[in-house]
Parts: structure tokens; C-alpha cells; sequence
């Protein structure tokens, strides 16, 4: 095949290419999941700490989740979406063909994913051609969570507000391996901070702490994550009330049992505990089962959760 040949080939591929990009595109429209790639922009919101150069080696193309000025003609699939990116294309894909070496791509590494700083079109034929791995001068911008590839700009911010969480917290450190404490709706670790003080507070008064050092940052927190937080987790599972809120995380039904568990105690006069709080929220504000199952195929259709009613 000469060069003509394959420069012709480029020319068909690159036509398939953004073709099964609209076909994407109106799929992801009827299940309402995103289609773009995740703008560079966004690490913004997750306030990454240094940067470290990490040179060049190989990188996992399907980790390649966002560009920094090129996320508006790639979709998430990094298929081509604009006519006028074709000749790029086709330049790549036939020197692909002719059996050319490309140089590496840029990318910045956030949260385990990448972001392409150069290369968008070289990224684009490998993913097209199924290419597992691309070399890539990499970037390390450092964060605390990871990233799937799979966010939109709410759930960034989320993983922002995380990140400070998990910086203030220190929590990492104080309690290796413990379980993510992931929200659904921004706004609520400033929530967690707040118990956390309660508890600091509370175990400052404990009896028998007269003449002891006042209660550390620290020891509330671990205080706070092993005896309120995983307690109500437990029970959680203990009574399988995750089944019952489609769509929602323990931390989104730990902050909801624990304001439940304040208003049972006002009620009866006496702390009620976490076991009788979950039990009663649970029974008391889980929606219908026809809402359930309709929530569920919602978050199917969007790839999110498994079917399981």
C-alpha cells in the first residue's frame, strides 16, 4: 500500500470516526450522561498541592479522560467531532500506517486520570485503533482523591470539597484504609467539620478528664470517624437501608440519620442511639418502592448503579 493508499484509509476511518462520534453523542443525550472530555479547567476545584515532573513513559490511553484547550472537539471517547480536525487526523493516522514513530504526548496526571496538554489528535487515532498504551511526558498535579472519568462539574467541586476535607482532616494519615466518605451534593463536609468539633467539644468534658491536655484536633477526628461515623455505617448495612435510597452514598444517609437521630432525642427527651435513628429514618422517608424502581433504571440508563432493587 503506498502512501496515497493510506492517506486514504486515514480519510475513511476519520469519516467513521466522527460518525459513531454523533452516534455517541445522541446516545449519551437519551441517557442523560455526559459526552464531552472533562476541561483541564476543572482541577481548579480540587486545589492540587505541587507539581512534580515525572518524564516520559507509557500510559494507559483509556485513563486519558480531558484536554486542556481541546475538550470541545473531542467526545469522551476522544472520537473527533468537528470536520475541520480531519486533516490533523489523517496527518497522524497515515504516518501511523507508513510506520513513523510519533513523538510523546503532554499530559498532566490528576487524581490517577490524564489530561492532554499536546497530542489530542495522536490520543484520538490511538484510542480509535484500540492502542492500550502511549508515551506521554507526564505532569503529576497532586491531590487527595482519585478520579474516574466519569464526573461532570458538580461532581468536581464534590471531589474538591473532599480533597479540603481530607487536608483538614488529616484523616488518610489518622485512619489508614478508611472507607470514602463521598457525598452526592456539594456543601456537606463543612457538616462533617462541624461534628467533628462537637465531638472534640463533648469529649473535652467527658468525666474524669479534669486535670488531662484538652482533647487534639487529631483524636477528635479519629474519635469522630471510629465512634459516630462507622457506627452509623453499620447499621446502615446491618439493616440494608442503601437499598431503599437509590442513588445515594453513606455519607449522604450518615448526615441525614444523624440530624434524624437529633430529632428523635428532642422528641423522647433522651438520646435514642444510631441503631434506632437509622431504623426510624429508614422506615419513616425511604421513597416508595415504584419510586425506587424508577430512580434505579434512571441511574442504569446512566451508568451508574447496577440494576438491583
Amino acid at each position: 500500500m503506498n502512501a496515497a493508499d493510506k492517506r486514504e484509509q486515514a480519510k475513511q476511518e476519520v469519516e467513521r470516526a466522527r460518525l459513531m462520534s454523533d452516534v455517541r453523542g445522541f446516545l449519551a443525550v437519551l441517557r442523560r450522561a455526559p459526552a464531552e472530555l472533562l476541561p483541564f479547567d476543572w482541577v481548579k476545584y480540587l486545589s492540587p498541592e505541587g507539581e512534580h515532573q515525572l518524564g516520559v513513559q507509557p500510559i494507559e490511553v483509556d485513563r486519558i479522560i480531558g484536554s486542556v484547550d481541546r475538550y470541545r472537539e473531542f467526545d469522551r471517547h476522544y472520537l473527533p467531532r468537528e470536520k475541520h480536525l480531519d486533516e490533523r487526523w489523517i496527518g497522524v493516522r497515515s504516518a501511523q500506517l507508513q510506520g513513523k514513530e510519533l513523538p510523546p504526548i503532554q499530559v498532566y496526571e490528576v487524581g490517577g486520570r490524564y489530561f492532554v496538554k499536546d497530542g489530542n489528535h495522536r490520543v484520538s487515532v490511538a484510542r480509535r485503533q484500540g492502542q492500550k498504551y502511549i508515551d506521554a511526558s507526564v505532569i503529576r498535579l497532586q491531590v487527595p482523591v482519585p478520579l474516574s472519568g466519569d464526573e461532570d462539574l458538580r461532581d468536581i467541586i464534590i471531589k474538591g470539597e473532599y480533597a479540603r476535607f481530607l487536608r483538614v482532616t488529616r484523616l488518610g494519615e489518622l485512619v489508614p484504609g478508611h472507607r470514602p466518605v463521598l457525598f452526592t451534593t456539594p456543601g456537606r463536609y463543612d457538616k462533617l467539620l462541624d461534628h467533628i468539633r462537637t465531638r472534640q467539644y463533648y469529649l473535652d468534658r467527658k468525666p474524669g478528664r479534669e486535670g488531662l491536655p484538652p482533647v487534639t484536633w487529631e483524636e477528635a477526628v479519629e474519635s469522630w470517624y471510629r465512634r459516630l461515623y462507622l457506627r452509623i455505617i453499620h447499621k446502615i448495612e446491618d439493616h440494608d437501608v442503601m437499598l431503599r435510597f437509590p442513588g445515594r452514598t453513606e455519607a449522604d444517609l450518615y448526615l441525614w440519620i444523624m440530624d434524624h437521630r437529633y430529632f428523635l432525642t428532642e422528641q423522647a427527651g433522651h438520646d435514642v442511639g444510631s441503631e434506632q435513628a437509622t431504623v426510624d429514618f429508614s422506615e419513616r422517608h425511604a421513597p416508595p418502592l415504584y419510586r425506587r424502581v424508577g430512580q434505579r433504571v434512571r441511574l442504569l440508563l446512566g451508568g451508574k448503579v447496577h440494576p438491583t432493587v
